[in-house]
């Protein structure tokens, strides 16, 4: 049997992803069925329990492959934009109709039960959000798109889906600065470091796994001579347990629990403050 990450492949004793069959032992292996996120964000855990720390989080708009269905009102299964795994409650998940036609591109949104923002605003949700929309309607100068459902979003913070991705995921992550940092969090509302970097590269139409230590195995590819090489804008910085992001060759931005926000700071004092509770930098890597 192979040894596969319990985070990234959906398996337990009990039951499996019938993906997984003879790649894991399981009593059980099932096909799984898909759902959509229509909460506008649920968090996603390793246990389920209310009391569970937080692991992810899932977004508005996104599937879901449900594996199992607890009486308790959880579901676990895996998240397909980045195939983490985890449970969610029921409740956050519905029918896959109907698929986004945009994403969010605004850091954040507010949803509105019309088109006025006068109106008190029912939620928000995050940068990458998807959403169904059609029609339009202009209120005191303000174009708002329809929700498909009920409901209303400001079109201006909004994109169609297969529209160019964001050019520079960099810039992305400077949008976060002041954003909380939370523990396992992926929205605007709060987010840890890894996030930081997914969330960025998900809107500049890259894909990257959850947590930091599968970002440092699979991110682009590693820098020869580390330090000692001359480093770039968007090169990632890895220590054990942390990531930051290069703004230049002497600037890092990251979601710092130091700091419990997204800072920017220069890398030597990072560096240096980090190294008395986490050691040394790792590695650095880059994409291509």
């Amino acid at each position: 049997m192979t040894d596969l990450d319990p985070r990234m492949n959906a398996f337990r004793p009990d039951r499996a992803d019938a993906r997984l069959r003879g790649k894991v032992a399981a009593a059980r292996f099932v096909e799984g069925v898909t759902r959509r996120v229509t909460a506008f964000s649920a968090p996603l855990k390793r246990t389920p329990r209310a009391e569970a720390s937080l692991d992810s989080e899932v977004l508005h708009g996104e599937i879901f492959r449900v594996f199992e269905e607890t009486a308790e009102g959880w579901s676990w299964g895996q998240l397909e934009s980045d195939s983490y795994v985890g449970y969610v409650r029921s409740e956050a998940l519905g029918s896959l109709v109907p698929e986004p036609t945009h994403s969010v591109s605004a850091v954040r949104t507010f949803i509105y039960p019309g088109p006025d923002l006068k109106l008190p605003a029912l939620g928000a949700v995050s940068l990458g959000a998807g959403l169904a929309l059609a029609g339009e309607t202009e209120t005191r100068g303000t174009l708002y798109r329809h929700i498909a459902g009920g409901g209303a979003v400001v079109a201006a913070h909004v994109k169609p889906v297969g529209a160019p991705p964001e050019a520079d995921f960099v810039a992305v992550a400077e949008r976060f600065v002041e954003t909380p940092y939370l523990w396992g969090g992926r929205t605007s509302l709060g987010l840890d470091c890894s996030a930081l970097v997914q969330v960025s590269l998900m809107a500049a139409g890259k894909t990257a796994p959850r947590d930091t230590d599968l970002q440092e195995k699979l991110l682009g590819a590693a820098v020869e001579g580390s330090f000692q090489a001359a480093l770039a804008r968007g090169d990632f910085i890895f220590w054990r347990g942390h990531v930051g992001i290069l703004l230049d060759r002497k600037r890092l931005i990251h979601a710092s629990g130091h700091h419990m926000a997204v800072v920017i700071e220069p890398l030597n004092e990072a560096i240096g403050r980090i190294a008395r509770k986490h050691g040394a930098p790792t590695s650095v890597r880059r994409l291509p």
